[in-house]
């Protein structure tokens, strides 16, 4: 291809560009829904879908060996389909087209290693790459226009060569490859390398340009194998514009700063709505817990909950504030009683007897045996973690596994009565892992 082939079709590109950025207008135009911190990738627009075009060359600009003198541009085109899966990373699937060719113009006689010139064909280029946008993440501009790109990955070729000799005998090999000799391309695979620049069109549309190589594992792109234990090589030039895609109601992650995004969230007058209105309503709670709390006499029931106000200081009263009238002292045999019994005590999250618990629970149990008019009570406990519902049903599962042990030993069931409590009524803090540690537990009345 001459040059001014390659001319009109960058002319005709830009002036494709130019198109769409006009068709994205309304698009630029278009308020997104405001994105958040940690608002996953959903709330973005991650897919994007791009074409380019430009310039192929069986060199590439970190050098390198040769096997011809000499080496000519030509038209190259591709296509990319990339997910953006952060801010600053996303993975994008390529694939390219286009010819390559060089000669040994340059060489003595026009001839090297017996080949005056070869041609490409590069049938397909397909690979998978991981994109780093560098200037994503800025602390000193909001909104960015431009954006820098690196990228690598691993792809996968598919080509074609023909080559002349110096007796000017040109051999195409298409169709000739594989075991059977019947494939039209030869097979290699590569390390694509590249560095680019993204121009923002609008929120739909950028403007791409950038360079590749391409590093293939294999010294057959031209066709010679003139420098043993080299390999070939690739480039690419190219311009092209890449379409976001989704919703409009979604920014694209492209261009999002996470800096300008959190500085946003954080200054959002809504959320310092939100705060004052939760200081309001502490305020109102407070005030609430002040009045229910107060007790004008000093009997220790609240005034709303006292039906005996004003009682005289250092009078006993019940639960509702009104003095408590002692009947008259009469003579009760007292019925037999047995001894004290330490508390049995549970794991975290659990209702299982401990071994440590048997030598009190055989006490019990004999004691009950010898006296047969006595009834126990066992009131189960458990520490604060969890909800007020699971904690009262694992207390009464912890009453019961002592109840079952007792029953199983001789004791009759009916002498045993079980009580579940939840978390309340603790001997010690549940702030601590100390203090819950004696809170779950069976106390034996």
């Amino acid at each position: 291809m001459n040059y001014s082939t390659i001319k009109k079709v960058v002319a005709y590109s830009m002036l494709s560009v130019l198109g769409i950025a006009t068709a994205s207008a309304q698009d630029a135009a278009t308020t997104a829904t405001p994105a958040k911190v940690f608002g996953g990738r959903g709330q973005y627009r991650t897919w994007s879908l791009g074409v380019n075009a430009g310039v192929l060359a069986p060199v590439v600009l970190i050098g390198g060996s040769n096997d011809f003198t000499n080496w000519d541009v030509n038209l190259g085109y591709g296509l990319t389909l990339r997910k953006q899966l952060g801010h600053a990373f996303g993975l994008e699937l390529a694939g390219l087209r286009g010819d390559l060719s060089g000669d040994n113009t340059d060489a003595v006689g026009g001839v090297a290693n017996n080949r005056k010139a070869f041609e490409t064909k590069l049938g397909y280029a397909a690979s998978l790459s991981g994109v780093v946008n560098v200037a994503t993440v800025d602390f000193l501009r909001r909104e960015n226009s431009v954006n820098f790109v690196v990228k690598a990955g691993y792809g996968l070729a598919g080509y074609s060569f023909a080559y002349t000799t110096g007796a000017n005998v040109t051999t195409d090999f298409e169709g000739t490859y594989g075991d059977d000799k019947d494939n039209k391309y030869v097979k290699e695979q590569f390390i694509p390398i590249g560095v680019g620049i993204k121009f923002k069109l609008s929120d739909r549309v950028n403007f791409d340009l950038g360079y590749n190589m391409y590093l293939l594992d294999g010294d057959n792109l031209d066709g010679t194998y003139a420098k043993f234990a080299t390999k070939d090589k690739w480039s690419y030039g190219y311009g092209g514009v890449e379409f976001s895609l989704g919703s409009s109601a979604k920014p694209n992650l492209d261009w999002v700063n996470p800096v300008a995004l959190m500085y946003d969230e954080l200054k959002d007058p809504t959320l310092r709505q939100e705060v004052e209105a939760l200081k309001s309503r502490v305020s109102t709670l407070e005030n609430t817990v002040n009045q229910l709390s107060a007790d004008a006499d000093g009997d220790g029931v609240s005034n709303k909950f006292d039906k005996c106000p004003n009682t005289p200081a250092g009078t006993a009263v019940d639960g509702a504030g009104c003095p408590i009238v002692h009947p008259e002292p009469t003579t009760v045999t007292p019925a037999p009683t047995m001894g004290s019994y330490s508390p049995i005590m549970f794991e975290f999250d659990s209702s299982v007897l401990k071994t440590a618990s048997y030598p009190i629970l055989d006490k019990l149990s004999s004691d009950l045996r010898a006296n047969s008019a006595a009834t126990v009570w066992l009131n189960g406990y458990a520490s604060a973690e969890g909800t007020d519902e699971y904690n009262l049903r694992l207390s009464t599962d912890r009453a019961n596994s002592v109840k079952t042990y007792l029953v199983n030993s001789g004791v009759d069931a009916g002498r045993i009565n079980v009580k579940g409590y939840g978390e309340a009524n603790p001997v010690a803090s549940n702030s601590t892992e100390e203090g819950r540690i004696q809170n779950r537990r069976v106390e034996i009345k």
